[in-house]
């Protein structure tokens, strides 16, 4: 399973588990400590995660932060966790405080629902107020699992994460304020646009005639580019439909000749398909008829055999191994072969690094 199935897995639980999430304790157990581990880190081994690592705070001693992920010898992200129905907002200044007195560079403040990471871009060694990065699990996007992925372990830089840093900050406060003025324009925006197109004075009065005509200029831009990208999908769509089509009638012409490719060998081939459209690009599966089984191959090559299907009185289901050497798999009908999805998805996937 890949980085990002593994992070929706968790949201998915996440949903499921809270009511029975009554403590502080019981949310890093159930969801920072599985999260934790999802990022690379073993959560038992203090060298990788230190539990209530200790930060003292000038002559107050003993101040511990929930977690710190090191890094050689020193914290390279500091955790601190709260009950997943706590507001985060008051929290950020603790973890402030345990920030200026480690080497580590990031701070990660999280109710096991909400993940807001901090670093010092304002001034050095000393924690932003405001999060450079941060997402809601159970609504989490494609772009924010991609930056998610870069404090993977494997992948964790801490000097590539700090170039990216200000960049993400300033692009995420820029989305709330566009967001905030096509809600609700100010009038500074208003102007910025009407005065590029009226030609007479800006008054008041036009101002607050433009408003709504602002507003509703991005709100059409907003749902014209939806409505284009969503024309586009179905176009190639359709075209992939229409390519399946001509494939399907060179098999029912080829059904004229001595090798006769049945309902059930096509509807095997469908099945097979459909178990590989996830891992590969569908297009790229093709079937080839011989006189005693049925292939299915990954780029209409001979040398890529996904499997072949033996469909006569007695029916299998056979893969290649690395000497061509057939290995059998019987079935009982073709719906069977879905017991076999994750052998036909390992054959295809190393068929694809070939």
């Amino acid at each position: 399973m890949d980085f990002k199935d593994q992070i929706l897995q968790l949201a998915a639980r996440a949903e499921k588990m809270l009511p029975q999430i009554q403590t502080e304790e019981a949310t890093k157990n159930a969801l920072i400590m599985p999260f934790i581990q999802i990022m690379g880190y073993d959560v038992f081994n203090p060298s990788e995660v230190n539990p209530e690592f200790i930060a003292d705070i000038g002559i107050k001693k003993g101040e511990k932060v929930d977690y710190a992920i090191m890094k050689d010898g020193e914290p390279a992200i500091l955790i601190e966790c709260k009950h997943h129905l706590e507001n985060l907002d008051p929290h950020n200044s603790q973890l402030f405080r345990y920030f200026h007195t480690t080497k580590a560079k990031f701070g990660l403040l999280s109710n096991g629902m909400t993940y807001r990471f901090y670093t010092d871009l304002v001034e050095k060694n000393k924690m932003d107020t405001t999060p450079f990065f941060e997402f809601k699990l159970t609504e989490i996007k494609e772009v924010e699992i991609a930056e998610l992925k870069k404090f993977h372990k494997s992948y964790f830089d801490e000097e590539n994460i700090t170039n990216t840093a200000s960049e993400l900050k300033y692009l995420n406060e820029l989305k709330v304020i566009l967001n905030k003025e096509i809600e609700s324009p100010s009038e500074n925006f208003v102007a910025f646009f009407t005065k590029q197109i009226y030609p007479g004075v800006l008054t008041a009065k036009v101002k607050e005639q433009f408003i709504p005509i602002v507003k509703r200029s991005f709100n059409q831009l907003i749902n014209d580019t939806i409505n284009e990208r969503l024309k586009s999908a179905l176009n190639q769509e359709k075209k992939k439909d229409s390519e399946e089509a001509t494939k399907v009638e060179e098999a029912q012409e080829k059904a004229a000749t001595n090798i006769i490719t049945t309902e059930e060998e096509l509807e095997g081939f469908y099945i097979v398909k459909s178990i590989l459209r996830q891992t590969i690009e569908s297009t790229r599966i093709t079937f080839r008829d011989a006189q005693s089984y049925f292939a299915i191959l990954l780029d209409d090559n001979n040398r890529k055999t996904i499997c072949r299907l033996y469909l006569n009185s007695k029916k299998h289901l056979v893969v290649l191994d690395e000497s061509k050497k057939e290995i059998k798999y019987d079935i009982n009908g073709i719906d069977d072969i879905f017991k076999y999805a994750d052998i036909l998805i390992k054959t295809t996937e190393k068929l694809n690094k070939k």
